[in-house]
């Protein structure tokens, strides 16, 4: 199973949070408006098992009449130091590696053969050459590019607008029994427990919620592929005295294609190994890895091999294998190359062999060459020589001509949109004739203001991204030893486990850290963050994820999501601060939600984009129930004149209203007032700002008036006074382990409080509410803004233009 998203994308997403509201009260650097003049980038370059190289030339050479071509490349940021690459044989084709490698400056990682001296051959046979290594891509979204690149790269773009469904979350149970059984057995009695406790516990209660399934249903629908669990184990798990070991549908590797040969799994030594591939530019959780005995006539060999599961149709696609091809790339990593994996369909209990072939690998890695081109390769710019260059969005991969395929993808509405926004603005602009339609009728319902509105936003959050990403460079925690992180309180190093892990609940596990000798260096990190934890050595990079608990000057406790009690206790690791991407989903989420054909979506476009005049009605007799007439005007005696009008102004409205307040004029007071007289008149209230601060700012002062409200978010990111209005905090304190009761908690508080980005929770799926109140919303970009808007019938928007605006870091986008 591959890793949600980029690898972290809540995560990421809290990170970027995180770095904002810091950046509030420290003065804005004023960044250059001129490129630099070199083409050598602001990355690491290095020789050896993690090389990079920077292009300086391509070239196109016949030798012989064979084409070739001839890359100048540098592992020095003066580019003085040259080395040539040269890529022959189909490797110079449109479809070859020489593709995408198009620019000055682009980075490549190289492996492969180097007879000569500072000269590197790749061809169809040998070597591999990785375009930006450092962008890490899930085997699952390169799988996904093999039949349409462009619905990989919208994928990637548009993560949160996949909703999930029920195919998908029965999967993700599936995995997760088979996966427990791995640790316990795979007899019925203990399968039945499994499944039991997996369904009706609180792990997926968020996910059946989301998508309004019932607990029976899905455990009606697991109980289908229990025997065939226990089929496989009886074929597979072959004890030392099991008579006939399984024998699998294809042979793993030249080395064992024998009539004679039967593959058994010995022994299982990981679950949703997580496995960062600098080397290859790849990332993926292996489902299960295994160690593998093949059986041949005359001798035994023993091999460590990934293992995927999957709960669909038994096709043994291209994708399915695909997926484990590249988990044999990314297991190199850790050990040596496993040359083949193991490909396990769930439903019959039937296991196939995928050989990792040259061939296949070569094949693969170049669509995710492909793939990180067109992720990176966001803007370009005019070839005009003007330092005032137009910038515009560069082009996706073509649209197929597929009318078949394209109904049932998830991402056709983002990809017609881009197209009718961007594509379609170019004179160059190719589609094949049968999609034309397509692409309209899906873009039907919105007019040319709207595409307008969808490209500058776009191409607006890609410039600020792009910078971001160029600033945070989360390959320093590959690139760099923990000793030169430390330098920048970014990371600290040389720590050993100490004490026993606990485990706090599914996912969770409580680690404590020292330094193998003296204090814990000064240093950025503080409780809350996100780290990575890996080993000091290589191959144990980001060996799991978790967030900080506490710091102190002897030790650092952190909450993970995996133990690491299974290795040896001499273990150094290094915790390297999360500053994840740019944060880009919510921000295209938003625009894409936006852009729906839907009701809320068409009344938001029209308010904001069309800039259509708010409605109000015109008497509040209309509005105040009566039996809470005395409550508000007990509520009101307290506020000014300007207050009061601001109360009764949101009464009224039917659209939206604005409410402008200098620093220190009461506006958070405002606001609580304003959420109690809601209350009062038994208004439903989505309580949102940018920031964790904001929002629990105002919930201290509600808590006083016994207004019921929840509190979204992580634990460790809310107030300490808050955090028993928390939702995990509830949660945890009643038991929650049913629907019915979750389900009540998400109904019973007519107020729920959280950030701007937190709106991707489930609750929304089912919930909307009168009205939205936004805090701070002059300092909050119109994409993340948005967010909340959706899910509320009237929406306030509260602040001062006049003071600090969002904070937008690219001169460009400004």
């Amino acid at each position: 199973m591959d890793l949600p998203g980029d690898e972290f994308p809540p995560g990421a997403e809290d990170e970027w949070l995180e770095m904002m509201e810091r950046s509030f009260n420290e003065p804005e650097t004023k960044p250059t408006d001129r490129c630099p003049k070199k083409i050598i980038p602001r990355t690491k370059l290095c020789r050896g098992i993690n090389n990079r190289y920077c292009v300086l030339i391509v070239k196109e050479v016949c030798i012989n009449r064979e084409e070739e071509k001839h890359v100048t490349i540098t592992p020095s940021l003066e580019g003085d130091d040259k080395e040539l690459c040269i890529l022959k044989d189909d490797c110079t084709k449109m479809k070859g590696y020489a593709r995408f490698i198009k620019c000055p400056g682009d980075i490549i990682h190289l492996e492969g053969s180097c007879a000569l001296e500072n000269t590197w051959t790749i061809t169809k046979d040998s070597g591999y050459l990785i375009l930006y290594p450092d962008l890490l891509i899930s085997g699952t979204s390169i799988a996904n590019g093999i039949r349409c690149l462009r619905r990989s790269v919208l994928s990637e773009k548009f993560k949160v607008c996949d909703k999930g469904s029920r195919q998908m979350l029965v999967g993700t149970v599936l995995h997760d029994i088979f996966q427990r059984a791995t640790t316990r057995a795979f007899t019925n009695d203990v399968l039945q427990e499994l499944a039991i406790n997996t369904v009706h516990g609180p792990k997926y209660l968020k996910e059946m919620y989301q998508l309004n399934l019932n607990q029976n249903d899905i455990m009606e629908e697991v109980q289908e592929y229990l025997p065939s669990f226990s089929k496989w184990a009886s074929d597979c798990l072959t004890p030392s005295t099991k008579q006939h070991p399984f024998r699998s549908k294809q042979s793993l590797t030249e080395e064992i294609k024998q009539p004679t040969s039967a593959t058994q799994v010995s022994e299982f030594l990981d679950i949703e190994e997580n496995i960062w591939s600098p080397r290859f530019g790849l990332k993926g959780k292996i489902d299960v890895t295994t160690k593998v005995k093949i059986h041949q006539k005359s001798k035994t060999l023993f091999k460590t091999m990934p293992l995927e599961l999957k709960t669909g149709k038994e096709s043994n696609s291209i994708e399915h294998r695909s997926q484990v091809i590249l988990y044999t790339l990314l297991s190199q990593q850790r050990r040596e190359d496993p040359e083949a994996g193991l490909l396990l369909y769930l439903k019959t209990g039937t296991m196939y062999s995928v050989p990792g072939n040259h061939l296949d690998r070569r094949e693969l890695l170049k669509i995710r060459n492909g793939l990180s081109f067109y992720l990176t390769k966001i803007v370009q710019k005019s070839e005009s020589k003007n330092v005032n260059r137009e910038i515009k969005l560069s082009s996706l991969p073509p649209v197929i001509a597929d009318k078949q395929a394209c109904r049932f993808c998830s991402q056709m509405q983002n990809c017609a949109l881009y197209n009718r926004s961007v594509e379609q603005q170019s004179e160059s602009c190719y589609i094949p004739p049968e999609m034309i339609p397509v692409i309209e009728k899906e873009t039907e319902h919105l007019k040319e203001s709207h595409f307008q509105y969808f490209s500058l936003w776009y191409l607006m959050c890609s410039l600020e991204a792009q910078l971001k990403d160029s600033k945070m460079g989360r390959s320093n925690i590959w690139m760099m030893s923990s000793s030169e992180r430390e330098e920048d309180g970014q990371c600290v190093g040389n720590l050993l486990r100490t004490a026993a892990v606990e485990a706090i609940s599914e996912s969770q596990y409580l680690h404590c850290f020292q330094r193998i000798s003296g204090d814990i260096p000064g240093t950025n990190l503080m409780s809350g963050d996100r780290v990575v934890v890996s080993g000091e050595e290589s191959h144990l990079l980001a060996l799991c994820t978790g967030y900080i608990k506490d710091v102190s000057t002897k030790s650092i406790t952190c909450i993970l999501d995996r133990s690491l009690a299974k290795l040896p206790e001499n273990t150094v690791f290094r915790l390297d601060h999360e500053e994840g991407g740019g944060g880009l989903d919510s921000h295209l989420g938003n625009l894409s939600k936006l852009m729906e054909n839907s009701a809320s979506s068409a009344k938001l476009r029209d308010l904001i984009i069309d800039f259509r005049n708010p409605c109000f009605v015109q008497h509040l007799s209309s509005i105040l129930p009566h039996n809470a007439k005395d409550t508000v005007a007990n509520i009101l005696k307290g506020l000014n004149k300007p207050q009061k009008q601001a109360m009764k102004r949101v009464l009224l409205s039917k659209d939206y209203t604005l409410i402008v307040g200098m620093p220190g004029t009461g506006k958070t007071t405002t606001i609580c007032t304003l959420v109690r007289i809601l209350y009062a008149c038994g208004f439903s209230v989505l309580l949102t700002s940018y920031t964790h601060s904001a929002v629990d700012n105002i919930l201290l002062k509600l808590k006083k008036f016994q207004v019921g409200f929840l509190r979204l978010g992580r634990t460790q990111k809310i107030h300490p006074e808050i955090q028993r209005f928390g939702e995990e905090e509830i949660c945890r304190a009643k038991s929650i382990i049913s629907l019915s009761s979750l389900q009540e908690l998400y109904d019973s508080r007519p107020v729920v409080a959280t950030t701007c980005m937190g709106v991707n929770h489930p609750i929304f799926t089912r919930r909307r509410f009168d009205f939205c109140i936004v805090d701070e919303a002059s300092q909050i970009s119109q994409p993340i803004c948005l967010g909340p808007l959706f899910f509320a019938d009237r929406f306030v928007l509260v602040g001062d233009h006049q003071q600090l605006p969002p904070l937008v870091q690219s001169s460009e986008a400004r």
